[in-house]
């Protein structure tokens, strides 16, 4: 799975690609739209951070590269690259409660903060890349 050289792309299957952990420098494009909604995108090395409608989406430390970011019924689902592990933060209801998996293994619950925001990690180790879905309990 490759970085996105255009910092962020929709896919044919219908989600959206973003994030390019091996920029130096922060680098970020705006009004990407998709599906109705403007996405902005900033990443490099230290960090990826995704805004839909200037509103939080996810965010990576260090700086990650996502592929096929889908929202489902009860959630969302995507594949995330990096050099390293990384803590990932993403958008949710606030005070509901999700269920993890990464790489079709249930990490467990998490309830959402009062914000809204779900914060994992992700060991991206030798395999440089993680299957994740989040359910709503």
């Amino acid at each position: 799975m490759p970085v996105i050289r255009t910092l962020i792309k929709t896919e044919q299957d219908g989600g959206i690609s973003f994030g390019n952990y091996e920029l130096e420098e922060k680098t970020k494009r705006s009004d990407f739209e998709f599906e109705g909604n403007v996405y902005k995108v900033k990443t490099f090395s230290g960090i990826t951070r995704l805004e839909r409608n200037e509103l939080f989406v996810y965010e990576s430390v260090p700086g990650t590269a996502v592929t096929g970011l889908r929202y489902t019924e009860d959630g969302m689902e995507f594949t995330v690259e990096g050099r390293n592990d990384a803590q990932i933060t993403v958008e949710g209801e606030p005070g509901a409660v999700y269920t993890i998996y990464l790489n079709g293994k249930e990490c467990g619950e998490q309830k959402a903060s009062l914000g809204g925001k779900l914060s994992f990690s992700v060991e991206l180790g030798a395999a440089k890349t993680a299957d994740v879905k989040i359910r709503k309990a």
